[in-house]
């Protein structure tokens, strides 16, 4: 059974597991925790554990929570310094707070802290993929944070909104559920006369990207409309619906469900797991431009060979991940790099029975071979 409607991601059978996120502004008002109202969430969760699902949590707040400990302007963001020490403070907040509430319904809570390096490395990706199985397995609740601590501005996700569907991705989870401060997408900036809510989207477009506003309009957060697509996008491509909806309300998951309020994101596809983690990546070492006929062959299932190829970009090397990118800047797709970016600088242009006298041994079949490729 595949999820239809946003009513599915209240049941067991058509979603056995579901990725909630709870962003800064839902969990910490300016006068410290939304207490009643995060008890109510709690309560949300107790009951679909209670019908047979798997939920996992991705929880913002730490930086919040430690800036108002430690007395930090500009709600700990004021520099990374400042959001690394708050972080490191709230997060023992936090998590004894989830604790605290889901042990009162008899669940146990489960700390994990990722950087965006445990999900982008395939090893450590994997690793976290068992931890998380095997505490679902056990009857936990993952309660998941950036590793914000530690984190600099190159190693972090920024927001965790993608934190959510890279978890998701990881997990094998069946949707994402992101509450934030809006009601879903709008087609137009919901602040102006006649802005419509789109109830559901089938793939995230060029055109959907126009619809997004950035910025959280709270202050608290670090993402926005743009971080929610962008995070619709990584779960569509391990087949995971993702939904956004509003958690201003009391009970907000069975407002979203009951009610059909907010915007769900049907994937149009499902890559294999392997490809999945590759096309979700967030940081990729550089990138190659192709023209025209290699962009087609792409499209097509084709590898992408040297002849296609009129200009590199970045320093990678043999198996790092890297964008493939049209010539009007359009990122086509990712994949695992066959050369390092000197040898494919050299081979650009060229046709295989050139390249063995340029590179002085056989070369290999493709830059990047289509089963170490996915399309986005």
């Amino acid at each position: 059974m595949k999820i239809a409607r946003l009513a599915d991601l209240a049941d067991a059978a058509t979603c056995p597991r579901l990725v909630v996120k709870v962003g800064s502004s839902l969990l910490v008002a300016k006068d410290g925790v939304r207490r009643a109202w995060l008890e109510g969430l709690v309560s949300e969760i107790a009951a679909a554990k209670a019908r047979g699902q798997d939920v996992i949590v991705v929880s913002s707040g730490a930086i919040a929570l430690g800036a108002r400990t430690l007395g930090l302007d500009k709600g700990g963001r004021g520099s990374l310094a400042d959001a690394q020490a708050a972080a490191a403070v709230g997060q023992i907040a936090l998590s004894g707070l989830w604790a605290e509430l889901l042990g009162q319904h008899g669940l146990t809570a489960a700390q994990l802290l990722l950087t965006l390096e445990d999900l982008e490395d395939r090893r450590r990706y994997l690793n976290a993929t068992a931890t998380l199985t095997r505490l679902l397995d056990a009857g936990a609740v993952p309660v998941i944070n950036e590793n914000d601590s530690v984190a600099t501005q190159e190693i972090r996700f920024g927001d965790n909104d993608r934190l959510a569907a890279r978890v998701a991705q990881a997990a094998r989870a069946s949707a994402v559920l992101l509450l934030s401060d809006v009601d879903g997408l709008f087609d137009r900036n919901p602040a102006e006369p006649g802005a419509r809510l789109l109830p559901e989207v089938r793939g995230v477009t060029a055109e959907i990207h126009a619809m997004a506003t950035g910025g959280s309009s709270s202050g608290m957060g670090s993402g926005g409309m743009t971080s929610k697509l962008q995070a619709a996008e990584i779960a569509e491509l391990a087949g995971i619906a993702l939904a956004i909806a509003s958690g201003l309300h009391d009970a907000p998951i069975a407002r979203a469900t009951d009610q059909g309020i907010g915007t769900l994101f049907l994937p149009r596809r499902k890559a294999g797991a392997r490809k999945a983690w590759l096309g979700g990546r967030l940081r990729l070492k550089g990138a190659v431009v192709v023209d025209a006929g290699a962009a087609r062959a792409l499209g097509k299932g084709s590898s992408l060979l040297a002849a296609g190829i009129v200009r590199t970009e970045g320093e990678f090397s043999r198996g790092d991940a890297i964008a493939i990118r049209g010539e009007d800047g359009t990122t086509l797709a990712h994949g695992l790099s066959e050369y390092d970016a000197a040898e494919c600088a050299r081979l650009m242009g060229t046709q295989s029975a050139e390249q063995a006298d340029l590179l002085g041994y056989a070369p290999r079949s493709a830059v990047v071979h289509r089963d170490q490729l996915v399309l986005l």
